[in-house]
C-alpha cells in the first residue's frame, strides 16, 4: 500500500474517532417553519425531557408563537391527559418561539388572563405577588420580537424560571403558581384550543 494511501486512511480514522466522541445535538422537527428539538434539559444534571407535542398560538389570523411541551419520559408518551400532566410533580418545559413582533406589556397580559380564565376566583388572590413577578420580567423586556425564544422550565420543589433567548430573567415559586401557569395552555379555558391539542400531541 502506498504511503499517501495509507496516510490518508489513517486521517479518515482519526476523523471519525473525533466526531464519536462529539455530543451529538438534539433532533429537531420542523413546525410552522420553526425547527423544534425532539429533547431538553432544564439543567446540565437534569434529566432529559422529550417533546410531547407542538402547536401554534394564532389570534385574529395572525401566528404569534409555536409552543412546544417537554416532559419526563415516564410521562411523555404523546399525553393526552392534561391534568396529568399539570398536577404531575416532575420536571417539564414550555418553549414559545416568537413569530411575530409582540409588546411585552401585551403578551404578558395575555398571559395573566390565561392564568384568571384557568384558576379559582378563590385561588387568585395567593397568585397575584407572583404574577406581579410574572409582568416585571416582561416589563423589563420591552418588546418581544420574531425569533425570540421564551422558555418556562418548571423546577421541581422550586417554581418556575422564566427564560428568553436563554437568558434566565426570574424564578418564580410555589408549584401552586406553576399549576397555574401550566394550565394557561392546557387547562379547561386554554389560550387556544388548537395549540393545547397540539401540545397533547394531538
Amino acid at each position: 500500500m502506498k504511503k499517501y494511501q495509507l496516510k490518508q486512511i489513517l486521517i479518515s480514522l482519526i476523523t471519525c474517532s473525533v466526531l464519536a466522541l462529539l455530543p451529538l445535538a438534539a433532533p429537531a422537527a420542523e413546525f410552522e417553519g420553526v425547527k423544534v428539538p425532539d429533547s431538553a434539559r432544564i439543567s446540565e444534571a437534569g434529566a432529559e425531557l422529550l417533546l410531547n407535542g407542538t402547536g401554534l398560538r394564532s389570534r385574529f389570523m395572525f401566528r404569534v408563537y409555536v409552543g412546544a411541551l417537554y416532559l419526563e419520559k415516564s410521562l411523555a408518551k404523546k399525553s393526552a391527559a392534561a391534568g396529568a400532566i399539570i398536577n404531575d410533580a416532575g420536571a417539564k418545559r414550555i418553549a414559545l418561539h416568537m413569530l411575530r413582533e409582540l409588546p411585552a406589556d401585551q403578551f404578558a397580559e395575555a398571559l395573566e388572563d390565561g392564568l384568571k380564565n384557568n384558576t379559582a376566583a378563590e385561588e387568585l388572590p395567593k397568585l397575584e405577588a407572583r404574577v406581579k413577578q410574572l409582568r416585571a420580567v416582561f416589563d423589563a423586556v420591552k418588546i418581544a420580537r420574531a425569533g425570540d425564544v421564551i422558555i418556562i422550565d418548571f423546577l421541581p420543589g422550586t417554581g418556575a424560571r422564566i427564560s428568553i433567548n436563554g437568558d434566565a430573567k426570574a424564578t418564580i415559586a410555589g408549584e401552586d403558581f406553576s399549576r397555574a401557569l401550566l394550565r394557561i395552555w392546557l387547562g379547561d379555558k386554554p389560550a387556544d384550543g388548537n395549540l393545547k391539542k397540539g401540545l397533547l400531541g394531538g
